[in-house]
Parts: C-alpha cells; structure tokens; sequence
C-alpha cells in the first residue's frame, strides 16, 4: 500500500503544476486545442512503451465490460473534464482553480458509494463535507466570474470523477496501454475541434510544443501513476492522495504567475487539510471471499493476493522480477486461485465485494 501512496503523490505533483501551467498558455491557445494538445503530448510520450508488447491482441481480447470502462474513461476523463477545466481556468484565478479541483475526491467517493461499490465511511463522508463546504467558500471569492468558472470546475471533477473509477476497473490493459489510447483519442477529438474555432490567427508553435510537453508530463506519466496507484488502493482512497495536486498547484499559481493569497482561500486550504486527515484515520477489515479469476493490472507481490511466480524465479535464488518491478510493482496477465482470508483492505481492483 505505501508503494501505491507514493505513485498517487508523484501523480498528484505532475498533474497539480498542469493547471498554473495550462493558465500562462490560455491567451494563445483556446480551450479545446490546448486540452486537445495536453492529451496528445500524453498519447506520443506513452506510445513507445504501449506498443509494445502486444497491445492489439488485448484490445481484440477485451471484455465488454472492460470496453465500456475504456469509453467511459474517455469521454469523461479525455474530452468532458480537460475542457471544462480549461474553461473554468479561463474565468478564474489559478489558485482557486487548483483548490476547487479537490471536488474531484467528493465526485469519486459519490459515484464510488451510489454507483461502483467503493463502500463510503463515516469518515470519508465526513472528508467530502469538508472538501464540499471548502469549495463552497472559494465561489465567494471572485464575483459571479468566480462562480461560473466554479460551476465549469466542478462539472470537470465530476467527469474526472466517473474517469476514475473506470480506469481503476479496467483489467484487460496496462496502465500506460489505456492511458495511450485515451491520450490518442480523447487528444485528436478536442484537437479537430480546436482547429476548427480557432478562427484565422497565426499558429502559437512554441505554445503548441510547451502544450505537448506539459501532457507528455502531466496528463502521460501522472494518468499512468495514478491508474497504477488506483488498481492498489481503490479510486477513492487514491483519489485522496491525488487530491493533494491542487496544493502544488496552488504552490506554483504563487511563484509562477505571482497570485495573491486570499482569506477565503486559505480558509478553504485549512478545511481540505483537516479533511485528509480525518480520511487518513479510516481503517476498514474483515472476513471476504476472492473468486478464481485471470486478468491483467497493476500489482505488487508480497501483499497476499499476488504470489504467482515468474519467468526465472528459480534462478540465483530471486523471484524472477527486476529491481524496479519488485519495487513499484508491474502489470501482466495472471491468475488468481478462489480465496477465503480476513485482513484489512481498501476497495482495490480485488475488493468490490458487497457489505451488511
């Protein structure tokens, strides 16, 4: 589990500089082509390693189920969210924006508890009133103009929201292979549209090559990390840790674009934290069966659920796994045996199971 924490914290820091980021290129860029180009930067940096290794023969593989996780991840992760985010950064302060973000976790563990059995606790609620009510005090910080980039944010979060249970569900591709087509259509779909109202101006190329550079970091590597911290900890419970993006985000709005700080945001700053703290107290146990089942995610070994062996395990007395893969953990088709154990757990792509 810390290994997941980690991935969910690096994801949280390149994802939060995205949006203090994304404001400087606004002037020159509509919205549409710069979420267009942010996700294209994510399909090209990703596209060496997805590639390879056999991804047409799974995608010809995948269930239905796992087709409709990917359509969802796209339209609401890929298209919905980035545009509606870029509109909203395009009425508000950069600040506000990046802590209005965390009504990203409040859509997650909603949909999570009414939609996708990822059971909500007395502690969670309280942590998404908390981020809720913290939201709330930020719309009175900037006029109706605050309020309406406000309401666009938080229609983004809650398509990211519906994203973040999808990919955390999706169990037939890798991480980077489902971040790779979305990039690559959710990216050329908010692209043609982009060019189509950009009206008649010169093109911004060394907006359109920073765009790109800031997906290939932000919306590439952060989504793989995320989905890998997800499928360990349920979208939720990484959602929690990934909410803490908009404090770097906040960090860069200061130094970058040299915001000032405001009473109402630093009274929505204090909220938030109390909430991932009260969110971090939660610990959830009990008696569960796993059915026997085959099927491809990121995972660690050493955890109870995940004692398959590999190619060379046998060999100089190791487990057959690099350094690295023992370390963060890895993604490949494997089997599971039915299994009946008590242990404490989150709502991780192995514990969807129903409660009294």
């Amino acid at each position: 589990m810390r290994v997941s924490i980690i991935l969910a914290l690096v994801a949280a820091l390149l994802f939060g500089a995205a949006t203090p980021l994304s404001k400087l290129l606004l002037g020159s860029i509509n919205p549409f082509l710069l979420a267009g180009l942010l996700y294209c930067g994510a399909a090209l940096a990703l596209a060496p390693r997805a590639l390879h290794g056999g991804l047409l023969g799974r995608l010809r593989a995948l269930s239905r189920r796992n087709v409709c996780y990917i359509f969802g991840s796209i339209v609401g992760g890929g298209i919905l969210g980035p545009v509606c985010l870029l509109f909203g950064l395009s009425l508000a302060k950069s600040a506000s924006v990046s802590l209005w973000l965390n009504l990203e976790l409040v859509a997650t563990a909603l949909l999570g508890h009414f939609i996708f059995k990822d059971r909500m606790t007395r502690a969670s609620a309280g942590a998404t009133a908390g981020i809720l009510a913290a939201s709330v005090l930020l719309s009175f910080d900037g006029g109706r103009t605050s309020l309406a980039g406000g309401a666009l944010i938080a229609a983004a979060c809650l398509a990211w929201g519906f994203d973040n249970h999808c990919t955390a569900l999706i169990d037939g591709l890798k991480p980077e292979e489902s971040t790779f087509i979305k990039g690559l259509v959710a990216g050329g779909t908010n692209l043609t549209v982009g060019l189509l109202v950009a009206g008649s101006g010169p093109p911004s190329w060394a907006g359109y090559g920073l765009a790109l550079g800031i997906g290939a970091l932000s919306y590439g590597a952060s989504i793989v990390l995320y989905i890998a911290a997800a499928q360990g900890l349920g979208a939720s419970r990484a959602q929690l840790f990934f909410s803490s993006s908009p404090l770097f985000g906040l960090l860069l709005a200061f130094v970058v674009l040299g915001e000032s700080f405001s009473l109402a945001q630093g009274g929505a700053l204090t909220l938030m934290l109390l909430s991932y703290l009260l969110l971090l107290s939660e610990r959830h146990g009990h008696g569960h069966v796993h059915a026997a089942a085959r099927h491809t995610h990121w995972h660690r070994h050493g955890e109870g659920h995940h004692e398959h062996g590999h190619l060379g395990q046998h060999e100089a007395g190791h487990d057959g796994l690099e350094p690295l893969a023992r370390l963060f953990g890895h993604s490949h088709d494997h089997e599971h045996q039915a299994l009946e154990h008590e242990h404490v757990h989150v709502s991780d792509i192995h514990h969807r199971h129903g409660h009294p």
